[in-house]
């Protein structure tokens, strides 16, 4: 597939996303999303894909939505706003969900500025490293605006309600080394090793397997909301699944012909 706004792609069994528009600080325009979306749903797709990695071009991670399109979403007739706005949240909603809910690792390579949906796209991605230069910004308040990408689940999950209240509410700039101390960044490293270091831990999560993972990421992304009883209801099925996997009959073959040799 043809991306210009995004660059996409595949190295061994890692595939890895750059949010391609370094002028405007990688900020998310309607077209960059549709090439987003398309690019999430092939690393879904691809069975030779084992991990991701989400990064930006230039100096910035992603400074959120792009202030043209709200421009343009303010210009629309009265009578069309509102309805306009519900369609766009759709298109937001769904590609955040794709990247919370890829059935693979990911990480966030946060190299520069993460504002508003910048910072929630980030948090939608299982881990975040972090160059020295990134900094985190929930700054929709400023634009009179509510976190839309994700941010009222992520972000309490990361550091606590009162803490997410707190940024939220002010829309004030998070540097790396307090994101860090609070648990919004997972690692931290230079901006000369960040991406190598980013590719090397998605290689490493990759090894594990795929169906195990998958299985197990899914329970994980819902264990804050179900009950005890479910979490063990939908473990007991996703086990189910394991067990049939060549996966775990290559892991259990393999663990007894090494016991067959020691005897």
């Amino acid at each position: 597939m043809d991306h210009v706004l995004i660059d996409f792609k595949v190295t061994d069994s890692v595939a890895t996303i750059t949010l391609n528009r370094p002028e405007k600080h990688n900020a998310m325009s309607d077209d960059m999303r549709s090439e987003f979306i398309d690019a999430l749903d092939a690393v879904a797709a691809d069975k030779r894909i084992r991990a991701l990695v989400l990064t930006g071009a230039g100096k910035g991670f992603c400074a959120g939505g792009d202030i043209s399109g709200m421009q343009r979403r303010m210009n629309a007739p009265a009578g069309e706003i509102a309805f306009n706005g519900w369609q766009r949240q759709q298109r937001v909603h769904h590609a955040q969900a794709l990247l919370h809910t890829m059935p693979k690792p990911v990480i966030a390579a946060v190299n520069g500025a993460a504002s508003g949906l910048g910072a929630d796209t980030a948090l939608a991605c299982d881990f975040i490293i972090a160059s020295e230069w990134a900094s985190f910004t929930w700054s929709y308040i400023h634009r009179g605006l509510i976190p839309d990408g994700g941010g009222m689940y992520f972000l309490p999950r990361r550091v606590g309600l009162t803490k997410a209240k707190e940024l939220i509410f002010t829309g004030r700039q998070v540097k790396v080394d307090e994101a860090l101390s609070l648990g919004i960044v997972d690692r931290k490293t230079g901006a000369e090793t960040l991406l190598d270091e980013a590719q090397a831990w998605a290689c490493e999560l990759s090894k594990a397997s795929s169906t195990a993972l998958a299985l197990t990421k899914t329970i994980l992304n819902q264990s804050f909301e179900l009950s005890a009883h479910d979490v063990f209801a939908q473990g007991s099925q996703a086990q189910g699944i394991c067990y049939t996997s060549s996966e775990h009959r290559a892991c259990v073959e393999a663990f007894l012909a090494k016991s067959a040799v020691r005897e």
